[in-house]
């Protein structure tokens, strides 16, 4: 059995200390690197990108995570019997529907979150201090905050990124598709329980994604920008981008200590 060493706690509490994390995808991308296993759990430097996610978080000041689960669920049950994640709360929740948009994943966890939290991706990686930043944002009722990329020039797969255009501190339109943008969506969002029923009235013919609730916060003014400036993030979704977090990992993300990473028993 493999455990989550001691972790310390941080210097104070943050706002938020509450995560949902997406992992129910068929990550049909990166099959080719993933030997079947569900994509949550390909390796990235010794450890499964869930593992990165759980723990950039936690050194963050989160100790409770919803995890949405759906492809390769019965394995990832596995993966988490196997762990013993002392002073963590993990809930499982199941998206049976996984072949849907995202957002129908964020809405299976309605009941479990009634407070505020922050939402990622299981293949998003980032340095905790971000995480930490955000998490002290101060979050007005009924609103969601995106943290956002304003490198366009620095991006590794332009095609594949969501490009957000800013008024402000306010985001106003988002998508793949749009030709006008400042910055990129990092897949990092610090949200109010409001946003369940946003993505409630987003469903068409009972599918939505992140993006659709994203456009209407962004039309009633309750998308807030939060620019993460220099700091590094990476979307691993597909083979290349997996090398290429291997090659950039070291220099920009391997900052913690030894003791906070998951180690034998």
């Amino acid at each position: 059995m493999r455990k989550i060493g001691t972790l310390p706690p941080p210097p104070r509490r943050p706002r938020v200390n509450q995560c949902l994390i997406l992992a129910a995808g068929n990550g049909r991308r990166l099959i080719a690197s993933s030997g079947g296993s569900p994509k949550p759990l390909v390796q990235l430097r010794g450890m499964s990108l869930l593992e990165h996610v759980i723990l950039g978080a936690h050194e963050a000041g989160i100790d409770r995570f919803v995890i949405v689960v759906g492809y390769g669920a019965d394995a990832m049950r596995r993966w988490f019997a196997g762990r013993s994640f002392g002073g963590v709360s993990i809930r499982l929740v199941d998206n049976l529907e996984y072949h849907k948009d995202n957002g129908v994943s964020v809405l299976k966890a309605r009941d479990q979150l009634r407070e505020s939290f922050r939402l990622v991706m299981a293949d998003h990686i980032f340095e905790p201090k971000t995480a930490k930043a955000l998490l002290e944002e101060p979050l007005l009722q009924g609103e969601v905050i995106l943290a956002v990329d304003p490198k366009i020039d620095r991006v590794f797969d332009l095609d594949d990124a969501t490009k957000v255009r800013r008024q402000g501190d306010h985001i106003v339109d988002i998508g793949k598709e749009i030709t006008t943008y400042d910055a990129f969506d990092t897949g990092m969002f610090l949200c109010s329980p409001a946003l369940f029923d946003v993505l409630e009235s987003a469903k068409k013919e009972e599918n939505c994604s992140l993006s659709d609730g994203m456009r209407i916060l962004g039309r009633d003014g309750r998308l807030r920008a939060f620019d993460i400036g220099d700091a590094s993030w990476q979307d691993v979704d597909t083979p290349e981008a997996l090398a290429y977090a291997e090659d950039i990992f070291d220099q920009q993300f391997c900052r913690m200590p030894s003791e906070e990473r998951l180690t034998n028993v």
